[in-house]
Parts: C-alpha cells; structure tokens; sequence
C-alpha cells in the first residue's frame, strides 16, 4: 500500500473537508483490499449512495468509509441519526472502515469494523442543528467507538504499519462466528463480550462476570433473569472459540 494520500486529485477543491473526502476516497479505491474475502480491491457506489460509499465485486459486501485527523478518540461523527438506527435494526448498515490521518496526509490507522458489531446502542444522538443553520433540525449522530468490543476493531494498518491480508481475514473468519441478525441476542452477547473484556487477567470467574448484572439489567431492563443470560452467552463464546471453561466457574480466554 501507498499510506500517503495523493493530493493532485483535490487541487480544484478549496474547503478542507472536500479535499480530505476526495482524497480519502481516492485512496481507498486505490489501495484497500476487501477484508471479507481478500478481493484484492472494492469498487465506488454512486456519489451520495444512501447506505455506502464501496462494495466488493467479488462477495458482494458493501462499505462505509470514515476518516479522521490524529486520534480516533472515542466518538466517530456520522449521518443523519434515525437512518443510521433505520439501518441497524433492518439490518442494512455496511461494514466500515475507520480511518486516522496524520496533518501530513499519511494513513496512521486503519480499522475495519464488521456490520455484526453495531447496536443502537453505540449510536449517540446529537442535538439538532440550530434555526439558523442551512440544515436546520436535522439530527445527526455519532458512532460511541470505544463501546465497540475490541474483537470487532480489526486492524488493517496500526501505527503506519500494515497487517497481512492473511491475518485480516483470518480475524474476520474468526469473529465471524458471532454474527447474529437478532438484536436482540447480539445486544446481549456484545454486552456480556465487553464484560469479559474488562476483566484484565487472563482468567476470571462466574462470579466476576456477575458483577457486571447490575450494569447489564440496566442496558436489559426487560428482562429479570440476568444471571442465566450471562452464563447462556459465556457457553455461545466457548462454543464459539473465545473462552474456555477451566472448571468450577473459572473461564480462560482465548486469542
């Protein structure tokens, strides 16, 4: 991969953001790979697509694309809020990409963040544009990135540094496993995810996990059996290759 932008194809553009957007776009579509299935590129969708900016020829998944200077920090801005959610529980939103920039126009970072990761619950609404804005009352929203478990945050490039196609698609292959349509099920088992990950040793026990019930009932107030849907997400995530179970309610995690 080239990690510097191409600034020629932006010179008939004056605003900033439309120079970064061009150029961004450019470099995608000259540079990325699809990390579904290894299409050695990903094709543009008419401009203003409403649900992405990319698709792959080869699997036929589509892309959103996302840029930012310096550090991703913890919220990413996106579109129009109630599309997004439209999107989420319809099950229409694309795969993303995340992309962090230096001032020098170089990819720093790149993430890919498969479509099976999002749950209105990481979609923060902002408040409405002002009645003096040209777009006013519209409603935008911003993608909570830091409540996103770190399985679904795929590296393609960290610190200027690029990953092997090989490694991306194993690790997509991998968490692939936990894709779920129900949202439901994917809200709990995300959730539950994020808990086991917030526990720093390598092993941690039932006991441990149910500490978090308090937090989880909160995000679940519905349903009044919190204890059993945990221990039912922890057997999913063993099933799936995630955890081990050691023995008398001690778990291991696993790469």
């Amino acid at each position: 991969m080239n990690l510097h932008f191409d600034e020629s194809v932006a010179l008939d553009y004056k605003s900033p953001s439309q120079k970064i957007r061009v150029m961004s776009e450019r470099w995608f579509l000259s540079n990325i790979f699809c990390p579904c299935c290894g299409n050695d590129h990903v094709d543009k969708l008419k401009n203003n697509s409403p649900v992405a900016d990319m698709r792959c020829g080869n699997c036929g998944e589509i892309f959103e694309a996302k840029s930012k200077k310096n550090h991703l920090g913890a919220k990413i801005p996106d579109g129009a809020y109630h599309t997004m959610i439209e999107r989420i529980t319809g099950n229409l939103n694309p795969q993303l990409f995340v992309m962090q920039y230096s001032p020098a126009l170089t990819v720093r970072d790149l993430i890919f963040i498969p479509k099976f990761f999002f749950t209105p619950d990481i979609i923060e609404k902002r408040k409405p544009l002002s009645a003096t804005a040209r777009r006013a009352g519209w409603v935008g929203c911003n993608i909570l990135y830091q409540k996103i478990p770190e399985q679904g945050r795929i590296d393609i490039i960290r610190d200027g540094r690029e990953f092997e196609i090989a490694d991306v698609l194993q690790r997509y292959r991998k968490i692939e496993a936990l894709k779920t349509d129900n949202l439901k099920l994917r809200g709990w088992l995300l959730d539950v995810l994020n808990c086991v990950n917030a526990i720093k040793s390598e092993t941690f026990t039932l006991q441990e996990i149910y500490q978090y019930a308090d937090f989880l009932k909160a995000k679940h107030a519905l349903n009044n059996n919190v204890e059993p849907k945990i221990r039912q997400q922890l057997q999913f995530l063993r099933d799936k290759g995630f955890i081990e179970f050691v023995g008398r309610g001690v778990y291991r995690k696993l790469q």
